[in-house]
């Protein structure tokens, strides 16, 4: 976020009850999920806190202290905190009482400037899904019954895991005045005249893990892309007798150290990215191991013995099977310095490239209701593409039926080109498909 300008701040955990009852529709939204402290010291506080849900409404506070003029416009914030949601049924990861997230909230004189940053926003989380998770998303925008609470609109990239079921991984929301007029959060135009400010609020949170995990895992354990591994290499040092310890050990930190010298931030980059890589000493079997670092998902595995030291070779295994390499492959220790990055690099356009394959293989077009329900029977899902007639009625009764929701109307190029048709359900007048699924 120092990229686009924003700073980092941090705003109080509890939140007056009367703040979240300022702005009608994020009440209404949020009630169920709510957690309250009506009790502090052993005695009966005078009016109740809310652990924070989200932040729009203590943020909005602020706000109002901090904006006077246009000249303090446009204000970027962004605060790392957990939250609180008091979820029925929990799911790792995905659906948690208490998570970790960032959230953004903005300030602007205009909604041309708020609707710019709803959007870039979501660009911002969209290539991080894409490029750093290699987890491709459609990006689009939530419906009047899925938006958040108190939004104007809100838009959305909704990923696909290998079971079919969707994923929203990230939300952008267009806030219009509605959290300006809540909270007084006011301010003098170029013009002279006074104005409510126009807001944004935009989030992502650990439920990003869960996509990562469940878009590239397998059977084996982990997989995950080289861009964000907390470790690349693990070398695994190979001896059976005390003599040949030390000299395999010292290969082994002489080609962690040139390993860590390596970057693969990609080109253009105002970042590093080091390689991490750790030497596996502990007394254990090879095997046990392997099996270990192949189920933490770390992309690439070096296994060095006295064999190969005497051939001046190292024995590499990449976690998949990639044009870069597949199975055991033994390489001169200089070759495989040279061509880690190429490798690594190639692994990660290997996970995005599978996965946006699974994708559009899997992904249908629907037109009538008993494909619909064919597609969609018993715990089944994918993505599919159907029209809609634009009632929050039929958008109900699809996901009373079939347990479906619409995940979002795409942005253009995300979906199929608007086409006129008929509703899957009613047969009602549709102006453009949108995307469906179950989800978590």
């Amino acid at each position: 976020f120092k990229a686009t300008g924003h700073q980092n701040a941090y705003f109080p955990l509890l939140v007056p009850e009367s703040f979240i009852k300022r702005e009608a529709e994020h009440v209404e939204g949020f009630a169920p999920e709510l957690a309250v402290v009506t009790h502090a010291g052993g005695e009966k506080l005078e009016e109740p806190y809310v652990i924070r849900p989200t932040s729009e409404t203590i943020i909005g506070y602020y706000f109002s202290k901090w904006i006077d003029s246009y000249r303090d416009l446009p204000l970027l914030i962004n605060q790392w905190a957990n939250v609180m949601r008091w979820e029925k049924r929990t799911r790792l990861f995905l659906r948690t009482t208490e998570f970790l997230w960032q959230e953004g909230h903005t300030a602007h004189a205009t909604h041309d400037d708020a609707e710019l940053e709803v959007r870039r926003m979501l660009d911002v989380y969209g290539d991080h899904a894409e490029e750093l998770l290699a987890m491709p998303v459609v990006r689009g925008v939530k419906t009047e019954s899925e938006k958040f609470a108190g939004a104007l609109q809100s838009l959305c990239i909704e990923a696909m895991m290998q079971d079919g079921k969707a994923l929203q991984a990230g939300t952008s929301h267009d806030l219009g005045q509605n959290f300006g007029r809540a909270f007084n959060v006011m301010f003098q135009t170029e013009g002279g005249a006074r104005d409510y400010v126009w807001q944004t609020s935009w989030g992502v949170s650990t439920r990003l893990i869960g996509g990562l995990i469940m878009t590239h895992s397998d059977d084996a354990g982990l997989v995950l892309p080289p861009r964000v591994a907390p470790i690349h290499v693990a070398i695994v040092p190979i001896f059976r007798k005390a003599h040949e310890r030390d000299a395999v050990l010292e290969a082994a930190a002489r080609i962690k150290a040139q390993l860590e010298a390596v970057d693969i931030a990609p080109e253009g980059s105002r970042y590093r990215d080091f390689l991490s890589v750790v030497i596996d000493d502990r007394e254990l079997r090879p095997g046990a191991k392997y099996y270990e670092w192949e189920r933490r998902g770390v992309p690439l595995r070096v296994e060095l013995g006295p064999r190969d030291l005497a051939k001046g070779q190292v024995c590499v295994k990449m976690r998949i099977d990639t044009a870069a390499g597949a199975g055991k492959e033994f390489l001169p220790e200089a070759e495989f310095v040279a061509t880690i990055r190429a490798r690594l690099l190639t692994f990660q356009a290997e996970l995005l490239a599978r996965a946006r394959a699974r994708l559009q293989e899997q992904a249908v077009t629907i037109d009538t209701w008993d494909e619909f329900q064919r597609v969609f029977a018993g715990d089944k899902s994918t993505f599919a593409w159907c029209h809609w007639d634009g009632t929050r009625e039929t958008e109900a009764r699809i996901k009373e039926l079939t347990k479906v929701t619409i995940r979002c109307v795409p942005l253009p190029g995300q979906g199929p080109d608007p086409e006129p048709g008929a509703c899957v359900l009613t047969g009602s007048p549709s102006a453009r498909r949108v995307l469906m699924a179950k989800a978590y």
